[in-house]
């Protein structure tokens, strides 16, 4: 009986407590996926203008004429400089609504609610680039099947490919001679499967001189000096389209990455805003 009223003086306080926390936790939500997917989707937009726009104004500075319009090295470094500028525009964006279209947060430190500003703004980017990558994916696909079925219109009915120029060089001759589609499959293969190994084994490079020669008329020193020279050229245009594809994702990747920064900081300050509007 004498400890009684000690309980019944703290018990209503510690009820009262753990009442305000649980309501606090419940009804703070920590993402508001409404304002992702806003932001995302006006990021996404704003990337695909942006990108016709500067698709558009390199083609206009490209020439097939020699010595006429930008040179393809100024095409490449202003195509690099836009696609920064198009990430920092539109996941900048992009952010800013995120942030300050969210719902505003009760009874949360600064500190977390300046993180939720960030991961809001980063979750922003993340959705914009899944939309514009599967917009641009399937673009691409559609460009490669049109492509592809313009290629099988041929007289003869065979498909151009990358190694049809290297071919053609195996078996050229004056005055020129048809080579059956067959023969040319076959030199075709060989040539792709010594790219894909680094080099023509010592078989393939006999046969296919041999192969060139009964075509061509050549001798068979001449014939394996051509087979030699189309290899060296067809290494070194896989060498150098390897090295463009691998320079192009090295920028893209730094591109995305400033992309991600811009839209996780113009987030914080769009939530910033929204917290310090007054109701009137």
């Amino acid at each position: 009986m004498a400890h009684a009223p000690f309980i019944t003086e703290h018990e209503p306080h510690v009820v009262h407590v753990t009442d305000s926390y649980g309501r606090n936790e419940a009804t703070s939500s920590p993402v508001s996926w409404a304002a992702i997917i806003a932001g995302a989707a006006a990021a996404a937009a704003l990337s695909l203008i942006l990108l016709a726009l500067g698709a558009g104004t390199g083609l206009s500075f490209l020439s097939p004429w020699r010595h006429s319009g930008a040179s393809a090295t100024a095409v490449g470094a202003g195509a690099v400089i836009w696609l920064i500028a198009m990430q920092i525009i539109a996941s900048s964006i992009g952010g800013y609504l995120a942030g300050r279209l969210r719902t505003k947060w009760v009874n949360v430190h600064s500190d977390e609610v300046y993180f939720r500003d960030t991961a809001h703004g980063f979750l922003t980017w993340a959705v914009s680039v899944v939309i514009t990558g599967a917009f641009l994916a399937s673009a691409i696909t559609f460009m490669l099947g049109g492509a592809a079925r313009t290629a099988g219109n041929q007289a003869d009915g065979q498909t151009i490919d990358a190694n049809a120029y290297f071919v053609d060089g195996l078996f050229r001759s004056n005055p020129p001679v048809a080579v059956e589609p067959a023969v040319r499959t076959e030199a075709d293969t060989i040539l792709a499967t010594a790219l894909r190994q680094g080099d023509l084994n010592a078989g393939d490079r006999t046969y296919l001189s041999e192969l060139v020669a009964a075509k061509t008329g050549l001798n068979g020193d001449d014939a394996e000096k051509r087979v030699t020279l189309v290899m060296d050229q067809a290494r070194l245009a896989a060498d150098n389209a390897r090295k463009a594809i691998a320079h192009s994702l090295y920028w893209l990747f730094l591109a995305l990455l400033i992309g991600a920064f811009c839209a996780s900081a113009a987030a914080t300050i769009g939530g910033r805003e929204r917290d310090h509007m007054r109701a009137v």
